[in-house]
């Protein structure tokens, strides 16, 4: 269970100018009295082929971090567009601001940004050296994409358990690659067996059961039995998929949107950010 859970971000300037500061409310709850700050971190993606061009656009510890819900401003310079290859800088790109403790990072929220021009003139014939100036930005704030992972906090016990645990004890084990598919080859073994007595059966070897005759006479009806059997169920499977489908329709996933701050009865009392 995390100490510290995300509970909404919002972008407050977006629109804005390209070379304008990222602004985001960030509100989230803390179960613990934590020992350390909190690390937020805001990084621009410069190009999609090479992380080469990523941009640390600021960083700031948050701290000490009071139990129960606590909100607070996050402000970060624009990226040096200087550093941006003019290929990439318009079009979608993305940026990430992540949340780390004692440099475990815990949480991630990666929003996608498209950067155009704020005329239809250059957007239509845009010219080969970007005009910084008439680059708007535009964060899809409403479709983030959150990430969340495991790790320690202050105690031992809140440390993740390791996946895979380790087993030095099977290296010790017996080689069972030859154990490996008995099962089914007695399994054939006996199919086999029983064919054979079949074969037998048919080629007058063994004697007939009684009322084989009866049996065989009744073979037309039992074809006919399996065809009514298999319609019905087709008709019946028809209307469990309609029952289904209705289900379906009726039932929705509830998405948590990034951005709505969740009710709380407790103060939201202030951190310290530096």
């Amino acid at each position: 269970m995390s100490v510290v859970s995300l509970l909404g971000v919002k972008v407050l300037n977006n629109p804005a100018h390209f070379t304008s500061s990222y602004q985001f409310e960030i509100t989230f709850e803390c179960l613990e009295q934590l020992q350390k700050d909190l690390e937020w971190k805001l990084t621009y993606v410069g190009s999609a082929t090479s992380s080469e061009q990523d941009q640390e656009l600021d960083s700031l510890l948050v701290g000490p971090i009071p139990v129960g819900v606590n909100k607070f401003i996050f402000e970060a310079d624009a990226p040096d567009y200087k550093r941006i290859p003019d290929s990439e800088i318009l079009g979608v790109t993305v940026i990430l601001l992540t949340c780390s403790y004692d440099g475990r990072e815990f949480v991630r929220v990666g929003y996608y940004v498209n950067n155009e021009y704020d005329s239809e003139e250059l957007a239509a014939d845009p010219p080969a050296k970007p005009q910084i100036e008439h680059i708007q930005r535009n964060v899809l704030a409403e479709k983030p994409r959150v990430t969340r992972f495991a790790i320690k906090w202050d105690s031992e016990e809140s440390a993740p358990a390791e996946y895979p645990p380790d087993q030095p004890e099977a290296d010790n084990l017996d080689d069972d690659s030859n154990a490996y598919g008995a099962e089914e080859r007695e399994l054939e073994a006996a199919l086999v067996k029983e064919l054979e007595e079949a074969n037998k059966g048919e080629n007058g070897d063994d004697h007939e059961m009684e009322g084989a005759e009866a049996t065989a006479g009744n073979e037309g009806e039992e074809e006919d039995l399996s065809d009514a059997e298999s319609e019905d169920l087709e008709e019946e499977s028809d209307d469990d998929d309609d029952e289904l489908d209705e289900d379906e329709a009726g039932e929705g996933d509830e998405d948590v949107e990034m951005g709505e701050d969740k009710p709380s009865h407790q103060p939201q009392p202030e951190v310290m950010v530096h």
